[in-house]
């Protein structure tokens, strides 16, 4: 085995013998922080394992930061990146989905029928009763922070079932997509609250957003153009989208990365059953 030359009598003979890079190397050869560091080494400046270590851990934590898209803007545009992601191409241009249900391709292709927009209307006031019912109630504190938002949607699809009912349509009653979403809301609320703000915000953004998209062009199709209370907002909706985003990042401050990652995961989750209610127009 080759013998091993102290540190101390190495960075001795380093210096003693004045050793450069040939021109070949230089230091635009190597990385950064590899040049920074042996530069400091051929200088004369002292090494040791914390110094090491400090430039390990600042590579690493630089690492750790890339992981996160948006991080620097506030919590809810990690939770945006993560949902742009399980968009199609032809829904977001950040899309990376691929098409498989029949509601996940253009809207102009759709084949939707009244019967089938009056269930989703239904299972969709019952997943808003039920999250203004949990806010309301507040199992955890800081879900006090989004009542009254201005985003409810319960009372707005209260009135538009009301219509149906008056153009001779018979309301029916929840069905199973709805039912199941409601319960798993409730549950989620009451022991996994990052788990159930990540429901939140991807319900309510997304109505606001591709929702009223898919709105307008259903109405075109069966309902004469007719605007829901479902797609309407009192007061500016960019700005209450805002003042529900402040909420979001301000609550999201006190959680740990571990929190906000396990919150990030749950957005499979949310587009699983939310998908699931939207197929209901096509049915």
């Amino acid at each position: 085995m080759a013998s091993l030359t102290p540190i101390s009598q190495s960075q001795s003979l380093f210096n003693k013998n004045q050793f450069k890079l040939p021109p070949i190397l230089g230091s635009d050869f190597f990385p950064k922080k590899f040049s920074f560091s042996f530069l400091r080494m051929n200088s004369g400046v002292p090494t040791n394992a914390a110094a090491v270590a400090g430039v390990v851990s600042a590579t690493t934590a630089e690492k750790a930061k890339k992981r996160y898209p948006g991080e620097a803007k506030g919590f809810v545009e990690e939770m945006r990146f993560v949902a742009m992601k399980l968009h199609t191409r032809d829904q977001a241009k950040e899309g990376e989905k691929e098409v498989k249900e029949p509601q996940e391709g253009p809207v102009a292709k759709w084949e939707p029928t009244v019967d089938g927009y009056l269930k989703f209307l239904v299972d969709s006031k019952l997943v808003y009763d039920t999250l203004e019912g949990i806010v309301e109630k507040a199992p955890f504190p800081f879900y006090a922070e989004f009542r009254n938002t201005g985003l409810e949607r319960s009372e707005r699809l209260a009135k538009d079932l009301e219509w149906f009912k008056e153009q001779g349509y018979a309301i029916p009653e929840p069905s199973a997509p709805g039912v199941t979403y409601a319960e798993y809301l409730k549950e989620l609320s009451e022991k996994d609250p990052q788990a159930f703000i990540c429901h939140f915000y991807n319900i309510y953004f997304a109505h606001s957003a591709g929702g009223r998209m898919i709105g307008k062009k259903v109405a075109e199709m069966i309902l004469d153009k007719k605007e829901l209370e479902f797609y309407k907002w009192d007061g500016e909706l960019p700005q209450l989208l805002q003042n529900v985003r402040e909420k979001l990042n301000k609550v999201a401050e006190s959680w740990t990365r571990e929190e906000k990652n396990h919150c990030l995961e749950e957005t499979e989750k949310s587009f699983k059953h939310s998908g699931e209610i939207l197929r209901l127009i096509l049915s």
